[in-house]
């Protein structure tokens, strides 16, 4: 189980806009994308968030962008939680084009924890805790 997950992207010709690089909300969507998919890895797919009655819901991205990317380029999201308190955690991001190994984003999404159907917050039970570990910069 990785403590920092690598999210492997295809830039499509549908991520880019009309300057000619990927849009800035593809990157959003990619981030979405790296923190489930890491999270299926480590044992919680959506169903078993939705078997329990409880998820993720996002209170905020920032994203910093430093170059741009293209259609057909290959791209990882590097994640991985930077810290989990009792109904938020922070993940972290690092999209990278290996194909010269240039940074491409810095990011981060403060995530709350809640109970799916209200809304309102909900302590991160330990079930899930203990299946991510927290990693320092």
């Amino acid at each position: 189980m990785p403590a920092v997950y690598l999210h492997e992207v295809t830039v499509t010709a549908d991520d880019i806009d009309r300057q000619g690089h990927v849009n800035n909300l593809v990157y959003v969507r990619w981030m979405q994308d790296a923190g489930v998919a890491h999270s299926a890895a480590q044992q919680w797919p959506q169903n078993r968030y939705s078997d329990a009655g409880i998820g993720w819901v996002a209170k905020s991205h920032h994203i910093e962008y430093v170059k741009p990317a293209y259609e057909s380029e290959q791209i990882v999201v590097r994640t991985w939680v930077a810290d989990m308190k009792r109904a938020s955690s922070v993940r972290r991001y690092r999209i990278m084009r290996p194909a010269d190994d240039a940074l491409l984003a810095v990011a981060e999404t403060n995530w709350a924890f809640v109970k799916l159907g209200t809304g309102t917050p909900a302590r991160i039970p330990p079930e899930v805790t203990d299946c991510f570990e927290v990693v320092d910069e």
